[in-house]
């Protein structure tokens, strides 16, 4: 009886510790051989078994620039405690589970914070609760460099990412887009090695820098000019969006698809990115690149038929968006597939 009772009450960290026990678990992985100024970039270990089951990869893409990937799962409820801290640019996205610390974040929503000061509070993960999470880790300068000069340089609508130490930093809460969700998993299912997987998993880090910008963009346009969707035109817009997934290899035009869910054209396109954060065509391609994934790694189609099944009449058209989209070769990516099974 008092075992259980021990299990179930919660693991209280500091940040300092919580920091502590991870470098502990690098080093009995790594031991000497640990040293980040090697030309190796790629990381992993494993979640302290105090603490829990999982794995932490970290990838040092280049000074200034880190990406995280976290799967892991806590055997109690874990607590940390975090004091005021100096904090870089981040992006970090939810893909199973959930946090809860500033705010809730469950899957199918990021955090995108700026420099400056983060505030201490307390941070809570469930027990047993799996989650999977990406990050991106900016230091400021890396961000000024695109427009060669100083934070103070930056574009006006870029500034409030970047602040020194003392001022309180930029946060906000938001849904992952499907464009996100892809670049993610091209993240996590990165065919690469060495030298070329640095530079396309740099590519995706910036790629979806773009896509959170243009999300604020879009988010902007609609705060100056609001047009609040009436109930029925967003279960008219989530309709049209069902229609798409069912007509993915034969999808109707836009007049076509508006007319059938009874809404005007024009309202469909602007409510349907409000909704969903991307144009109908947007969400179509991806819709139709996601479901060819899906069927070539299932092994049971060919490559022709896969892209047949989704709309793409032209191989080589379908072979481009493939890459475009994963990159990979759709006929790379399902021997790849076939292999793993075979193991």
């Amino acid at each position: 009886m008092a075992l259980a009772s021990y299990r179930q009450s919660p693991i209280t960290l500091s940040q300092d510790e919580y920091f502590g026990l991870m470098q502990e678990s690098m080093a009995d992985e790594f031991g000497a051989a640990l040293d980040f100024a090697s030309d190796q970039f790629d990381f992993t270990w494993s979640y302290p078994s105090q603490l829990g089951n999982g794995h932490i990869r970290d990838f040092g893409i280049r000074e200034g620039l880190v990406l995280s990937i976290v799967d892991y799962a806590p055997h109690q409820d874990l607590v940390l405690i975090s004091t005021d801290r100096e904090h870089p640019i981040e992006l970090t996205y939810i893909l199973v589970g959930a946090v809860s610390g500033m705010a809730e974040m469950q899957a199918g929503q990021h955090g995108f914070y700026g420099s400056g000061m983060a505030p201490g509070g307390i941070y809570r993960n469930r027990a047993n609760q799996h989650t999977v999470e990406v990050s991106i880790h900016l230091d400021p300068t890396l961000l000024s460099q695109w427009v060669n000069g100083t934070p103070d340089q930056l574009p006006p609508r870029l500034r409030h990412l970047v602040k020194p130490s003392d001022q309180l930093f930029f946060s906000q809460i938001c849904s992952t887009t499907l464009a996100m969700q892809m670049v993610l998993q091209q993240i996590l299912q990165c065919p690469f090695q060495g030298l070329t997987k640095q530079m396309y998993l740099e590519s995706k880090a910036w790629e979806l820098l773009a896509l959170q910008l243009a999300q604020i963009s879009d988010a902007e346009c609609f705060a100056h000019k609001p047009k609040l969707l009436k109930p029925e035109d967003i279960e008219r817009i989530h309709y049209a969006k069902d229609v798409l997934i069912s007509r993915l290899s034969n999808p109707p035009s836009l007049v076509e698809l508006a007319r059938f869910v009874g809404i005007n054209d024009c309202k469909l396109k602007a409510g349907f990115r409000q909704v969903f954060g991307t144009t109908v065509f947007g969400y179509l391609h991806d819709c139709r690149m996601e479901r060819s994934r899906q069927l070539l790694e299932a092994g049971e189609m060919s490559v022709a038929e896969a892209a047949q099944a989704v709309g793409f009449v032209n191989r080589s058209h379908f072979a481009i968006a493939f890459r475009k989209k994963f990159g990979v070769n759709p006929n790379t990516y399902r021997r790849g597939k076939l292999r793993q099974k075979l193991r």
